[in-house]
């Protein structure tokens, strides 16, 4: 099955001292359909390792998008409509583009599953397709 993920799993796989690792690490490797990563959130995780964790973090996840581990899609002109719109639906959480890249292309790829740790946004947010979210590692991590 079709996996959408997040910027904080990835940025945990970096930090051997995070708590989270381990279950992501396990999530990834049982994982037998396509990882997703938005191509917004590339450029989180990017910025992020290269901020948190330095410059061989940010190059070793570099090479895990030039080999392709991920399938980086990016959204196409009329995604950002969608986008607008849950920006309005839910402008209480201020999804941001990262975020809402998430929901479009989990509707794309026709699946409910988020790699993610953010509770708050996507236990909140309804996939396009109706349902809730599945969210994954599932805590306690």
């Amino acid at each position: 099955m079709t996996l959408v993920v997040d910027a904080a799993p990835l940025i945990a796989l970096a930090d051997r001292a995070d708590p989270r690792r381990e279950a992501v690490q396990a999530l990834f490797y049982q994982e037998d359909g396509e990882l997703i990563v938005p191509a917004q959130v590339t450029a989180e995780v990017d910025y992020l390792l290269g901020s948190r964790h330095g410059s061989v973090a940010r190059r070793a996840f570099l090479d895990d998008l030039s080999s392709g581990r991920f399938v980086v899609p990016c959204l196409q002109q009329e995604d950002y409509a969608v986008v607008v719109d849950l920006e309005r639906s839910y402008h209480d959480l201020d999804l941001g583009l990262a975020d809402c890249s998430i929901v479009v292309l989990a509707h794309r790829y026709r699946t409910t599953r988020v790699a993610t740790f953010d509770q708050r946004h996507f236990g909140a947010v309804r996939p396009l397709q109706g349902g809730i979210f599945q969210l994954l590692p599932a805590p306690p991590w």
